[in-house]
């Protein structure tokens, strides 16, 4: 393993810190406890790639499930977990759509993303990258193997998958002068996640893309 797998520390690395917060001693611990549970059961994905992914997947599902014992229906309860994460997305969008209106966004992301799913993708992750032959405004590439579909199926929670992938359109969906295009997803039921990004020149008029 590389980074220290522990449930406390991945719970308070996680997107769902805020609400964590809000929470009791023996609430939190509970949290805890449940990563834990779920890192032994899943050491094979505990590398160091994986690690900031297995923050947020085994947190989700840890939350979740506490909730679930302090009498939360299941809908009320799921309602907190992703609210939660979608305003922690929330931030994260307003710093990438007021870098996407610089000049050096488009050549900094065809640099960062590929550089950040290598450092940040570990065990049970396949990409396919496009990067001879395209189009010097287009940046494309598809996941063919997610780590967020093989867990939320292997403990009953597929439906979190697809909540997981929304975070996407809440950062990509609306920067500047970028088009974001996907028509699937793994989490989804599709055989890839296809990733597409298409700059514009400025003040180029285009219709945004309706993605998944």
């Amino acid at each position: 393993m590389g980074k220290k797998y522990i449930g406390k520390q991945m719970a308070e690395s996680s997107r769902f810190i805020r609400f964590l917060e809000t929470l009791g001693p023996e609430d939190r611990k509970e949290v805890a406890d449940r990563i834990d549970v779920y890192v032994k059961e899943n050491e094979i994905y505990c590398d160091k790639g994986n690690y900031q992914h297995l923050c947020n997947i085994f947190t989700s599902m840890a939350l979740y499930h506490t909730l679930l014992g302090r009498s939360y229906a299941p809908e009320e309860a799921e309602n907190v977990v992703f609210e939660t994460m979608y305003r922690y997305m929330g931030d994260q969008r307003a710093k990438f759509q007021k870098l996407s209106k610089k000049g050096l966004f488009w050549s900094l992301i065809k640099k960062i993303v590929p550089l950040g799913f290598k450092m940040g993708s570990g065990y049970g992750w396949k990409y396919t990258w496009h990067k001879k032959g395209e189009p010097k405004n287009i940046f494309r590439f598809e996941c063919n193997s997610c780590i967020y579909q093989q867990l939320f199926k292997k403990y009953g929670l597929e439906r979190f998958g697809p909540k997981f992938c929304h975070n996407d359109i809440i950062v990509y969906g609306e920067l500047a002068r970028t088009d974001f295009i996907r028509t699937g997803t793994l989490c989804r039921g599709a055989d890839k996640c296809d990733f597409k990004f298409v700059r514009y020149k400025k003040d180029e008029a285009f219709t945004r893309s309706e993605s998944v």
